[in-house]
């Protein structure tokens, strides 16, 4: 097996299970909360092990560092948080699926890199089936506030922002060392945010809610932030930005199964509809001759 197909199944696996723990976290967390905690675990772990990579980071490269570490991390952190707020995590994990369409038309549109045929098709059948998803999820769970799905749609353009800024921008820096980079940055702004949502005027011991969520995001920020981030950085590097965020393809039957098992409700047409997201992120990433390029 290829390195990068290794890369990828563990990938999916972590970051697939990544929504329940964020919903369990929310039991006694604030979203801001969690996504501050969540960075600042991270960033302790990642420090702890790989402070030496900082030496990879070549000073004009710090910039790029900073772009990639809001976001690709610090602002999808919240996103995902307030969004789970309000609906299903499996419904979240699906919508997430967009991030390599995204990644497809930011790479085009910013980026200059060209689209094939394809590719193109691929992108308008995974609008389609993320409106399906949408205007069904509504329909089944009316006690949700499906207008939150714009926040997973937000953390998608963030994601697929960031591993084009690491294939143009970052790719002669090691894995650990732009994941250690971007932790280093968002410390401040993570400590910020924590001070500002309350966290510590609370008596953190006496709540049992409050502990057993942080039990949550400990392993939450430790493997699904901290060791996926430096996978997936070395991912990107190894391959290409679509093919990186094909991720997503294995992600929803990871997150479905967590989803079923907790309760939430997912209906046979959500099925079809994130049916068609992965069948547009497959076409996204299907090999053909160039057909439009800058």
């Amino acid at each position: 097996m290829q390195k990068k197909w290794l890369y990828l199944i563990i990938l999916s696996l972590v970051w697939g299970s990544s929504f329940i723990l964020i919903k369990k976290s929310l039991a006694g967390l604030s979203p801001l909360q969690l996504g501050a905690l969540r960075t600042l675990f991270a960033a302790t772990f990642l420090i702890a092990f790989g402070f030496k990579y900082i030496k990879d980071i070549p000073k004009n490269k710090w910039k790029w560092i900073a772009v990639s570490a809001f976001l690709g991390s610090f602002i999808p952190a919240f996103l995902f948080a307030f969004a789970e707020m309000e609906i299903d995590s499996a419904v979240v994990s699906v919508l997430n699926s967009t991030v390599p369409i995204v990644s497809l038309l930011l790479g085009f549109f910013v980026f200059s890199i060209g689209f094939t045929r394809n590719q193109l098709l691929g992108v308008i059948v995974g609008l389609v089936g993320s409106v399906i998803l949408i205007w069904s999820g509504a329909s089944l769970n009316p006690g949700q506030n499906y207008w939150y799905s714009l926040l997973v749609i937000a953390a998608s353009l963030c994601y697929g922002m960031n591993v084009n800024i690491i294939k143009t921008q970052l790719q002669d820096i090691s894995a650990f060392g732009i994941a250690v980079g971007n932790f280093i940055v968002l410390i401040l702004p993570a400590v910020m945010v924590l001070w500002f949502s309350g966290f510590f005027e609370q008596d953190i011991l006496a709540n049992d809610d409050v502990l057993t969520s942080l039990g949550y995001l400990v392993i939450l920020a430790l493997v699904g932030t901290g060791v996926a981030k430096v996978l997936f950085n070395k991912l990107v590097q190894m391959s290409t930005p679509v093919f990186a965020t094909s991720v997503t393809y294995l992600i929803p039957i990871v997150a479905l199964f967590w989803g079923l098992i907790d309760g939430e409700q997912f209906g046979f047409s959500q099925i079809g509809a994130a049916g068609l997201i992965i069948f547009g992120v497959y076409l996204a990433n299907r090999k053909q001759k160039k057909t439009a390029s800058s």
